[in-house]
């Protein structure tokens, strides 16, 4: 007979791992499963940091997760004693010609309105007043800066690893490098097999990211799309300006540059040699997730350099002395999906993330548990299939 347990979580990324911790938290009998060994570089958790924000720009409905993450991760920090939460600063940065990010052009006033309806404080500077606080960034004396000091940065794989390893120390079954084929529901659950064997639980959540569709079949998801990422990691010109990328002086920023995306970056972890993280996004290629390339192109980061980099921090050298590549998995409006799947009213699909989820992972792994144990939990209204 198949092993029997209250919840199977396929896919242990950032969704995956949070909703591990939270279910085993609350005692529930868990399988976790993974093709891989998260945290890894396969998928989407990865890269050393991910941007943190209470003001979401891309929609007020994301508030209400992001503050809840950053109260567990903060938990976990104090439970385990890890560094996962940097909070820094957010800076949200726009000209009179603006980049869209993901189509929304608006992404500072949205960014805005989400800081007033949280009721955080921020500051608006002009150009110059954000340049003579913050000497790194080349800021026009007319764009408009959005500042807060609760946003800030994650760890990603410090974070995955540690809910997973917090899962495992309550009692959940964590099977990685095991590959789930395919499921079926049962009279009152879901049977799911898997190059090793089969498992039925009461509930199946699917947080699979950019394996979403292979694991699915069809899915209810219109637009739907898997595109590669580019990350990479430019030297400081001068060590004498090392100073100003540090944490304290270079806060987390996403900015509506004059060209067809957005960039984005952080701080400087490392030392003077190990470069400052700056990117941007693209939507338009799609990919195969197992028939990617995953290393970064020197005409790739050049060209990186020279739109999105060189322009805006004239400290940063053209040499790029790291780079990786992720992925995101998309729907149109860069909106989550998280809701049951229309079909099979025992399988809970969080996934996809669009680009911007991390942040709010922790809080979605403990909604996930809540509405598969019938606890009260976040409002998820926004995130349900629209077919």
């Amino acid at each position: 007979m198949p092993a029997e347990f209250d919840v199977i979580i396929v896919g242990l990324g950032a969704m995956g791992s949070a909703a591990s911790y939270q279910f085993a938290k609350r005692g529930a009998k868990v399988l976790g499963l993974d093709r891989y060994s998260p945290p890894h570089r396969f998928g989407s958790t990865h890269g050393e940091t991910r941007i943190t924000r209470i003001a979401c720009g891309e929609g007020l409905e994301y508030t209400p997760l992001a503050v809840r993450s950053n109260e567990i991760w903060q938990e976990i920090e104090r439970e385990s004693g890890t560094d996962l939460l940097t909070q820094n600063g957010f800076a949200s940065i726009a000209g009179k010609k603006r980049a869209a990010k993901a189509g929304n052009v608006e992404f500072l006033e949205v960014t805005i309105a989400a800081a007033k309806a949280a009721g955080i404080e921020y500051e608006i500077l002009d150009g110059k007043d954000f340049r003579r606080r913050f000497p790194a960034f080349n800021v026009n004396d007319d764009d408009t800066v959005y500042f807060d000091r609760v946003g800030g940065f994650l760890r990603p794989e410090a974070c995955v690893e540690m809910q997973l390893r917090l899962a495992k120390n309550k009692g959940a079954e964590i099977h990685l490098n095991e590959r789930a084929l395919s499921f079926e529901e049962t009279g009152s659950g879901v049977r799911v097999k898997t190059a090793s064997g089969e498992y039925e639980a009461k509930t199946l959540i699917v947080s699979a990211g950019p394996w979403l569709s292979d694991f699915l079949g069809t899915t209810p998801m219109p637009g739907l799309k898997v595109t590669r990422q580019i990350v990479c990691w430019y030297r400081v010109k001068d060590s004498a300006r090392f100073e100003d990328f540090q944490p304290a002086r270079f806060p987390v920023f996403v900015w509506q540059v004059p060209a067809q995306q957005i960039s984005y970056g952080f701080p400087a972890l490392g030392g003077p040699k190990d470069g400052v993280k700056i990117s941007t996004e693209q939507y338009d290629v799609a990919v195969d997730p197992d028939d990617m390339d995953r290393t970064v192109s020197a005409a790739e980061q050049a060209a990186l350099y020279e739109e999105y980099v060189g322009p805006y921090f004239p400290a940063l050298d053209r040499e790029c002395v790291r780079s990786d590549a992720c992925l995101y998995t998309s729907v149109p409006d860069s909106r989550f999906v998280i809701d049951r799947h229309p079909a099979h009213f025992h399988v809970i699909v969080a996934s996809p993330c669009s680009g911007h989820g991390f942040k709010h992972s922790a809080a979605i792994g403990e909604a996930l548990a809540q509405m598969a144990l019938g606890e009260p939990h976040i409002d998820l209204s926004e995130f349900r299939f629209r077919m």
